[in-house]
């Protein structure tokens, strides 16, 4: 009994002791009931202190808008992209603690608020920033940005030589996984972004290439081939030709995929290996970078339909060509005329495309499925002709000068034939496709150029009857030469005129009764001649009359 009472006076002394110290809490230790935030407290590195609630979140406002044109960098494999930070959506991720930084020091007991109010005169109270990004903006950055951020597969390939063909292995590429990557990004910025630049590897697939050595190795049989002679083609168009045979040889076309022959040879340009040549326009032919790439398509298309590949466009040139039968033809023109075609096979083709001695050729290899025995025969089929005509055109040169500007092109309809024979014997004849070309005429220019109005007057209004004849006859009559001669010899049918008299000299007395004398003739033969008329007047009255 006397041990409990010793014990009760100590807690009693604890319990003076707590409330003594609660009393002695100084006057400025009392918490002012305002909305500010106090002093040294900091969102990241903004201070705060001092301001409101309202005051501080605009504050990471005004901080978050010039994060916006930071730049992070995503990685991909060997690629990276920097992407500004507003392309992401980022925004603030943790506003509640604006609120819980006007709350310090004024709420819980009056120790709590004492503590918070201590700590903060001996040490900065620092709310870590919190960042949110937005999942629909990430994405749809990654796909603006897959480009530059995947690295295509590239296949295997193969190379002719010897008269066989060595494989070339493909290597592996990388495709952005957009799904996983914005998640990844999403949890980077919200967790671990400090706001500075950062390098952030995102999520990518490998991507395998086609073509294993033994898939590759199934190419070995001649499938098609075509050839054409460009013999008559000038420098430009030759050197044309040869460019754009280089440029198809060695493609190799997977099952199922389309070659396109446009996107393989242009642009045409001269940076591109081309030169001015003669090309089809408007009816008419102009100088243009490529002239003679259709002889390439046309070679091509040739070789791939005795291929028996499927032909997914194909265009006939606007005129004839000579380097092929009507309807065998294939144009290019800008993106609106291509050759495209499938392979169509259950093995990879190699297209082997060459030119020699003025002709170009193009072989289609792959597997042979077809039998031995069976043979393919395309022949053309003219159903009928325009004739173009002859059109005359008028120029400033000479008039004389006649030169052809343009040869002339008949205008065709035609068809060609699709014959298949097994053993020599006729299986099947379809019509393979149908072909218009347009006549266009050889046109001729004429020179009207003169200092004579009157002669240009005449020549423009020959070539307007764009008659031949009257061309040529009006040129000969009109030329400067003809028009020369033509004053000389007037000149000289002109008699020479005696001299006038000079003023103030008297004419001779002989010459007066020479005038007088020659005046007096000159009244007889005027009587003559009234007499002369009036004998015409009778006489024709005469003949009125018997004629009614």
């Amino acid at each position: 009994m006397k041990k409990w009472k010793k014990y009760v006076p100590l807690i009693g002394a604890f319990l003076i002791l707590a409330v003594a110290a609660i009393v002695m809490i100084p006057v400025n230790a009392e918490t002012d009931e305002t909305s500010t935030i106090p002093q040294r407290v900091y969102f990241g590195d903004i201070a705060v202190g001092g301001m409101t609630q309202e005051e501080a979140a605009a504050a990471v406002e005004e901080y978050l808008n010039e994060l916006q044109n930071q730049k992070v960098t995503l990685r991909a494999g060997d690629n990276t992209v920097d992407v500004p930070v507003s392309q992401i959506g980022l925004t603030w991720g943790n506003p509640e603690i604006a609120e819980e930084a006007v709350a310090l020091g004024k709420s819980g007991n009056l120790i709590v608020r004492y503590k918070a109010m201590k700590d903060l005169e001996n040490q900065d109270k620092v709310y870590e920033l919190a960042y949110k990004a937005d999942g629909d903006k990430i994405s749809q950055m990654l796909e603006t940005n897959a480009q530059a951020l995947n690295t295509e597969a590239k296949d295997g390939g193969l190379t002719r030589e010897n008269d066989g063909f060595t494989v070339i292995p493909g290597s592996q590429g990388v495709s952005v996984n957009i799904e996983k990557s914005a998640k990844i990004l999403e949890e980077y910025f919200s967790k671990e972004w400090k706001g500075d630049a950062a390098s952030i590897e995102i999520a990518a697939d490998v991507v395998e290439p086609r073509g294993s050595e033994a898939e590759l190795s199934k190419v070995k049989d001649l499938l098609g081939g075509f050839h054409t002679s460009y013999g008559t083609s000038g420098a430009g168009r030759s050197k044309n030709v040869q460019n754009g045979a280089a440029k198809i040889n060695g493609s190799v076309i997977y099952p199922g995929d389309t070659f396109s022959v446009y996107e393989a040879v242009s642009p045409f340009d001269a940076e591109n290996g081309y030169e001015l040549a003669g090309s089809y326009e408007n009816g008419t032919t102009v100088e243009t970078y490529g002239g003679g790439i259709c002889q390439v398509s046309t070679t091509l298309y040739n070789a791939v339909i005795r291929a028996e590949l499927d032909v997914a466009e194909r265009f006939n040139h606007s005129m004839i060509v000579g380097y092929v039968d009507p309807s065998a033809d294939a144009a290019i023109a800008g993106t609106y005329k291509d050759l495209k075609f499938v392979n169509n096979t259950d093995a990879p083709i190699y297209i082997e495309g060459y030119t020699k001695d003025m002709v170009i050729y193009f072989n289609i290899f792959g597997q042979e499925t077809r039998p031995a025995n069976r043979e393919v025969i395309f022949e053309s089929e003219t159903l009928s002709t325009t004739d173009p005509g002859v059109q005359y055109q008028a120029s400033g040169d000479p008039i004389g000068y006649i030169s052809q500007k343009q040869s002339s092109h008949v205008g065709y309809t035609a068809q060609l034939w699709k014959i298949v024979k097994v053993d020599g014997v006729e299986q099947s004849r379809e019509v393979f496709n149908k072909s218009t070309y347009k006549p266009s005429p050889r046109i001729v220019v004429v020179g009207t150029g003169s200092g004579n109005p009157e002669a240009v007057a005449a020549m423009n209004a020959a070539v307007a009857s764009q008659d031949q004849g009257t061309i040529e006859a009006a040129a000969a009559q009109w030329n400067d030469a003809a028009q020369a001669a033509l004053a000389a010899q007037q000149a000289e049918q002109q008699p020479p005129q005696e001299p006038a008299p000079s003023e103030g000299e008297e004419k001779p007395k002989e010459d007066d009764d020479k005038d007088k004398k020659d005046k007096d003739k000159d009244k007889d033969k005027d009587k003559d001649k009234d007499d002369e008329g009036k004998d015409k007047e009778e006489d024709n009255q005469n003949d009125e009359e018997s004629e009614e």
